[in-house]
């Protein structure tokens, strides 16, 4: 496969960085998109192990940061970006604008791949785009009230103490002071106020979004993760299109060690979908 770094400009001085992959010869299945998980990037995890199984197939790729990637960032001077900024509504423009870019070199609508917060965004926009062909959920997570109730029970931010900090978060943002870090016990460690409140108040539900989902959909889940966190059954039986669910035995949430099952399943699961002719002789 060839792999070029590329650049996709926002509405802000903050563009996307990413790599966009194609098959040796081009591409002949068209093009796929993969969003990365909340404060990873596009260099670990699904974004990189899966591109060259799917250029195999014939599919380019591109696997790009949110300006919410990684924890806090710097890019050329010491003003930081990064998940500890992120909203809601800009991880919905970024895949807006990555999907543009795509277009814009000739492709029509990608499939859709998102693990864990890229997954929750991509079903997001799918479900403004009934134009996507396939869409691929690895462990995307439940959004609605997820980080009101299942994140403080797991310890993540800030756990036991939601309440508590949330209203310091509110209080902060009244006094000017949203855009100014706060610091929590648990993942992912710090926050703006700003960027806190948000990820409290503003995600939808990924359940309650999947009747507005037409396109096929293959959502995979390990059986180390929670049903109620990654609700790949709820979402299922209520998607308009279809939806397989897959749960991987002996696997966590980054699917570490497990990295060749969840291709064999994204690949044989495209295979089927478009009618390929796989060369991985899975």
């Amino acid at each position: 496969m060839h792999t070029e770094l590329v650049t996709i400009e926002t509405n802000t001085d903050q563009p996307l960085d990413g790599a966009w992959y194609e098959p040796d010869g081009g591409s002949t299945a068209g093009a796929v998109m993969i969003c990365h998980g909340n404060t990873m990037n596009f260099y670990v995890g699904a974004p990189r192990f899966l591109p060259p199984a799917l250029t195999k197939l014939g599919f380019a790729c591109l696997s790009f940061n949110r300006r919410g990637h990684d924890v806090l960032s710097n890019r050329n001077s010491r003003s930081v970006e990064g998940a500890a900024f992120q909203t809601t509504a800009e991880g919905m423009e970024d895949n807006e604008f990555a999907a543009a870019w795509i277009m814009d070199k000739g492709y029509k609508a990608p499939v859709i791949i998102g693990h864990s917060n890229g997954g929750f965004l991509g079903v997001q926009y799918v479900s403004q785009h009934p134009e996507t062909p396939a869409m691929v959920l690895l462990s995307a997570h439940a959004g609605g009230t997820l980080a009101k109730h299942e994140l403080p029970r797991d310890g993540l931010l800030a756990g036991p103490k939601t309440l508590e900090r949330r209203k310091e978060a509110e209080a902060m943002i009244a006094n000017g002071r949203g855009d100014e870090i706060m610091v929590f016990p648990g993942w992912w460690y710090v926050a703006t106020a700003r960027s806190y409140l948000d990820r409290l108040t503003t995600m939808p539900s990924t359940v309650e979004t999947a009747p507005k989902i037409f396109c096929p959909t293959l959502y995979i889940r390990g059986d180390q993760e929670s049903r109620d966190g990654y609700p790949a059954e709820d979402f299922s039986a209520k998607s308009s299109g279809s939806c397989d669910v897959e749960i991987v035995a002996n696997c966590e949430h980054y699917y570490n060690g497990r990295q060749d099952e969840i291709i064999k399943l994204v690949s044989n699961w495209l295979v089927r979908q478009f009618n390929l002719e796989s060369i991985l002789n899975y």
